[in-house]
């Protein structure tokens, strides 16, 4: 009798226990799907406020490759388009207002997702620098190797580069490049700044005298020396040696020489009171 009283009691456990076990398991995938619900909620949460409001927002413009501009200066030439998001932001527009800059060769503008835009900027590199009249005040602008003119940035350009004078520009325009026949002058001018020597920092400035008939000589002032020198139109590295010689011989014969001529194969000086010796 005792043993079959047992029996119940255990049968009885097993049938009251049931239910709770399926209550707990109820509970705990009720939990999974709230836990499930919230981490939902946080990613979409993160996805919004890294991608989807960065992206609908005025776009980040960043500057690459500046060396005389400041990303503050080309941001002004730019600042109608900065207010555009990512998707509404139009690359070319920018890249052909930036590319009017005179002292800007090319633009390249990427987008990167949710709201950069990165612009590419490659410089225009002075080779010389001349001065042109804008407004009745005369101003610097720098001469690059395929002789366009430029303004360049507030920084500024390498103190090294020789002064032109005597160019024949009245004005200064976009992309407005300098008259065919001084063409050579600067390239001839670009080659000697590619050489080892500093040749150009013993020069002060490079003055250009049209001839009657359409050509030019040269006149060269150099920087440690009161005496200014003639020299045809062929610049070179032989012609600057040449030069710098005839500097030193003439000095040590006659310290008070005005001017140096070594055009038609000889050397002859000038001083104060006219006279001229060769």
């Amino acid at each position: 009798m005792s043993d079959y009283s047992a029996v119940s009691e255990f049968d009885q456990y097993i049938v009251n226990k049931r239910p709770a076990e399926k209550s707990d398991d109820k509970f705990f995938k009720m939990m999974k799907i709230v836990v499930g619900v919230l981490c939902g909620m946080l990613l979409l949460e993160i996805l919004l406020y890294k991608f989807v409001q960065p992206s609908v927002r005025a776009s980040r413009v960043v500057f690459e490759g500046l060396k005389t501009y400041t990303a503050e200066e080309l941001t002004q030439e730019i600042l109608p388009f900065c207010r555009a998001n990512y998707f509404s932001f139009d690359t070319a527009a920018v890249a052909s207002k930036l590319s009017a800059v005179s002292g800007i060769e090319s633009v390249e503008i990427e987008k990167r997702f949710p709201d950069k835009i990165v612009a590419r900027i490659k410089e225009r590199e002075s080779v010389a620098m001349t001065f042109v009249s804008d407004n009745g005040k005369t101003i610097p602008v720098q001469i690059d190797k395929n002789c366009v003119l430029f303004e360049c940035g507030s920084v500024g350009v390498d103190s090294s580069v020789p002064i032109v004078s005597g160019i024949p520009v009245e004005f200064l325009s976009g992309g407005m490049r300098i008259p065919a026949k001084y063409r050579t002058l600067i390239d001839q001018i670009d080659r000697i700044r590619a050489l080892p020597q500093k040749y150009f920092a013993a020069v002060s400035e490079i003055c250009v005298l049209p001839k009657k008939y359409g050509n030019y000589e040269l006149m060269i002032i150099p920087v440690n020396s009161r005496a200014r020198v003639l020299t045809d139109r062929a610049l070179n590295e032989d012609a600057l040696q040449y030069m710098m010689v005839a500097l030193e011989v003439v000095n040590s014969i006659a310290p008070n020489a005005t001017e140096i001529d070594l055009r038609y194969g000889s050397v002859s000086y000038r001083t104060p009171h006219g006279g001229s010796v060769e």
